[in-house]
């Protein structure tokens, strides 16, 4: 069974989930890319890596305005995908998840989820999947059916009806406040809290944390890449397992100049 990571996200000027799509593929070179300026945010950056895994299974697309609606399917009952799509608009943020994935929200300083893990220690979806006739076993660690460990995905139709690919959407309105938001995958978020994240991102915007790690091959041209970096560098540290992949999106404009 291979399951892959879809992080996908789009700058608009409104919140229609009619018009974004979820990607899905695989990519093994690690990327760096960064946007400056845009209408929706002051400059954004994305860090993705292998980590410790044998293979690169995340995919990250950041679009400038909604995505074209190319909708593939999977067509292997083997195969599936999570999936976390954050639209970043000028009055609302939108954040769609399906799996384990994760964005959270910095906002006057506070640790705002805008996501929930779809993993089988949630009492709900644990009771949705029993409820559906599937079971929890333990197989080199819990799963359903002792095989797959969150109870939404795209695909893995052999799962069916227990695992679902409904994703929970939240809708939430910008302020003033708001100083950043971290979409990233699991690997990020096994070994790094929501807490940490944004300390650290924090940090990086305030010059306190200095980047100069030959680990990562990354051109670090905005403090919102090197963010996504030093997160990147942090999980693989506290010795995460997974495929790591990191955006970092500011909504505010800083008060002094990116330091190279």
């Amino acid at each position: 069974m291979a399951l892959s990571l879809s992080l996908s996200i789009s700058f608009a000027s409104d919140h229609s989930l009619e018009n974004y799509d979820i990607s899905m593929g695989f990519e093994e070179k690690i990327r760096g890319n960064e946007e400056k300026e845009s209408v929706t945010s002051v400059s954004h950056g994305m860090v993705s890596v292998i980590g410790r895994m044998r293979e690169m299974e995340n995919t990250v697309r950041v679009e400038k305005g909604l995505m074209e609606v190319n909708r593939g399917r999977l067509k292997e009952d083997m195969v599936g995908s999570t999936a976390l799509v954050a639209v970043v608009g000028k009055e609302e943020l939108v954040v769609a998840n399906c799996g384990d994935s994760r964005a959270v929200l910095s906002r006057g300083g506070v640790v705002v989820p805008l996501s929930v893990d779809h993993k089988l220690d949630r009492p709900d979806e644990l009771q949705r999947v029993e409820a559906a006739g599937g079971r929890v076993i333990n197989w080199n660690g819990h799963g359903i059916l002792g095989v797959l460990a969150t109870s939404r995905s795209i695909g893995d139709q052999y799962l069916k009806p227990f695992v679902i690919s409904k994703p929970e959407v939240t809708v939430s309105e910008r302020t003033e406040s708001d100083e950043f938001l971290i979409p990233a995958s699991d690997g990020l978020w096994d070994v790094v809290s929501n807490e940490v994240a944004c300390q650290v991102v924090r940090r990086c915007f305030n010059g306190h944390i200095k980047w100069a790690s030959s680990t990562l091959d990354v051109v670090i041209k905005n403090r919102a890449t090197r963010a996504a970096a030093v997160l990147a560098e942090l999980a693989m540290a506290r010795g995460s397992s997974n495929n790591i992949s990191v955006v970092v999106i500011e909504l505010k404009k800083p008060t002094s100049s990116f330091p190279c």
